[in-house]
């Protein structure tokens, strides 16, 4: 069964190439995925590294957390499940969740409202009703 780590506080300098070369000390490297920023293509400082099995996840763990890679200690632990972000779809947060001003929070700027309902427009269009701040 194959083993998802997270390797993190590395160096931006740091390659797919050289996280594979490491880790490969420990066992099987099925994948190696650097997390890279979507605008700039720079590391974001962390990875995730597919061991085959999980003895060598164990050991790559063992062998690698605290160690000094590219100048930098990382650290290496199990991969946790991707957990919600509370974000909506498009537009991400603007959508007016719980809490607020009025238990509704603010809308996004298309006067929608959005979960947890009762949302205003930010510019005060049709059923705003007056601004609290």
């Amino acid at each position: 069964m194959e083993v998802k780590l997270y390797v993190g506080n590395l160096s931006f300098n740091t390659t797919e190439d050289t996280l594979r070369t490491l880790f490969a000390q420990a066992g099987t490297v099925s994948t190696v995925e650097l997390i890279k920023d979507r605008e700039t293509g720079q590391s974001k400082g962390f990875a995730f590294v597919q061991m085959s099995t999980q003895a060598e996840a164990e050991a790559a763990i063992k062998q690698f957390n605290g160690s000094t890679l590219d100048n930098r200690e990382i650290k290496v632990n199990p991969a946790r499940p991707k957990e919600e972000s509370g974000r909506g779809g498009f537009g991400g947060n603007r959508g007016g969740g719980g809490g607020g001003y009025g238990g509704g929070g603010y809308g996004s700027n298309r006067g929608t409202g959005g979960p947890g309902g009762g949302g205003k427009d930010r510019r005060g269009g049709p059923g705003s009703g007056p601004r609290r701040y």
